[in-house]
């Protein structure tokens, strides 16, 4: 499945090439697991506020999580589909590499941050988290710098191989430079990056174009993508257990209301027919041993029974843990392959119908009903404000004076707006949540932090 042109680098590295012990992937790794963009994740929210409890996972936990249940599905693939893979095994560690680097284009304050940055970016080309995961990998990282740049941009990030680069690209579409005030999201890649993603095909591809109608997206970045399904649907459920924001007694006596928006996230996203009898039935699946069989007189002490193991898969470390273990189990095992000998690199995975839809079920339930609700709105509505008034304030006439050298410099040699508004987004997206609130502080607390803190 792998060809030398696969694990060619953007930018040549002539006193980089290291001992012949270490392969091109196991390098990429290394300089991932090394780089200042992954340790940041450890400072951003995943679903609960780090500050919290020490308990719940944050963007780099999540991406640890991420890494290795990719990296479990691609030594399952090998093992289940080894007439079909023969000797072109997928890589498991170039799929945990894509794991590692997922979500490190993450604004603080996760989506409601992507939002603001991309409210104020949509004449500048916008701002879209996996869009600035490639970014950060193909410019931002402070490792290589091209002899010959591409354009008029030197900088070459980490340098990682087309075919890890390939790994991040979920989508294959260019966002726009302009876009409408009241346009949602886009997804996709930057125009600054279109001409390295020209070169990721073109390596990848060998040469061939993608036939009519087909999205570039190589086989691990479906597996990492069907990973973070896999960690948010089941770990963000273990967290809300945890804190109590929800309960198998809750869940399982859900009102109608939240049934339907959850069915009706699921059959967007999936384009199937899913009812509200449908969402409930996969929580009794999941919470099948907290539902006891129940004989006339016995209601009473089946209740109580029930109610006894809902608060015990809450508040019980070893249960929880077990729960989580067997769904991430079942859901690995629910992994499809089909290879494609004309084009090997966009060999497809996907999960199984029925897997699937419970994997979304899981998903989209704990999103609706913790993201929405109003204690944790509360705080994210002050992420989106205070991501808003910082990108503002550095906007602003003289706002170049409020950033740090390097910043500055490069704001400064910006040829024209859009450069300059890229450069505060990138600046502003690379912050953690705590770095974005101290910044904030200093431009309108009382509180502010000293003057001989460095920014």
């Amino acid at each position: 499945m792998y060809v030398e042109s696969d694990f060619e680098r953007p930018a040549k590295e002539q006193d980089h090439q290291g001992p012949e012990w270490r392969n091109p992937v196991s390098r990429d790794y290394g300089r991932i697991v090394h780089s200042a963009s992954f340790r940041r994740q450890q400072g951003k929210t995943q679903v609960f506020p780090g500050h919290e409890s020490d308990f719940f996972r944050n963007r780099l936990t999540h991406s640890l999580e991420v890494a290795q249940i990719a990296e479990g599905i691609a030594d399952r693939l090998n093992t289940v589909y080894k007439e079909q893979v023969g000797d072109r095994q997928i890589n498991g560690r170039l799929c945990a590499a894509a794991g590692l680097v997922h979500d490190i284009g993450h604004p603080p304050f996760g989506h409601n941050g992507e939002r603001a940055l991309d409210d104020q970016m949509k004449q500048y080309g916008g701002f879209e988290g996996n869009a600035q995961t490639l970014r950060i990998l193909s410019r931002l990282e402070k490792k290589f710098k091209y002899d010959d740049p591409v354009g008029n941009d030197e900088r070459a990030g980490l340098n990682l191989c087309f075919r890890t680069l390939a790994a991040v690209l979920k989508y294959d579409e260019v966002i726009l430079e302009k876009r409408d005030a009241k346009s949602d999201l886009a997804k996709g890649y930057y125009e600054s990056e279109a001409p390295i993603v020209a070169r990721i095909k073109e390596k990848v591809l060998r040469g061939k174009a993608l036939p009519a109608g087909v999205k570039f997206k190589t086989t691990e970045c479906a597996i990492m993508d069907i990973a973070d399904d896999i960690a948010y649907s089941v770990y963000d459920l273990e967290d809300s257990l945890k804190a109590g924001f929800l309960t198998p007694a809750s869940i399982l006596s859900s009102d109608d209301k939240l049934l339907k928006a959850v069915a009706e996230k699921v059959v967007e996203q999936l384009g199937i027919p899913v009812t509200e009898a449908d969402v409930l039935s996969t929580f009794v699946d999941v919470f099948k041993d907290l539902i006891p069989d129940v004989e006339k007189g016995d209601e009473l002490v089946s209740f109580i029974e029930a109610t006894r193991t809902s608060n015990e898969i809450c508040s019980n470390g070893y249960v929880r843990t077990a729960l989580s273990s067997l769904l991430v189990h079942e859901f690995i095992n629910g992994v499809e392959f089909v290879f494609d000998d004309e084009y090997p690199a966009l060999s497809k995975v996907s999960l199984g119908a029925e897997t699937r839809k419970k994997v979304e079920v899981l998903k989209q339930y704990t999103f609706t009903a913790i993201i929405y609700s109003s204690r944790v709105k509360l705080g994210e509505y002050r992420g989106t404000e205070l991501v808003k008034d910082i990108f503002e304030a550095l906007k602003a006439k003289k706002g170049h004076l409020l950033m740090p050298d390097d910043v500055r410099e490069r704001y400064l040699n910006a040829q024209d707006d859009a450069t300059k508004a890229r450069t505060i987004c990138d600046f502003v997206a690379g912050m953690t949540d705590r770095y974005a609130v101290e910044f904030w502080a200093r431009l309108r607390s009382d509180a502010a932090e000293s003057m001989f803190k460095s920014i």
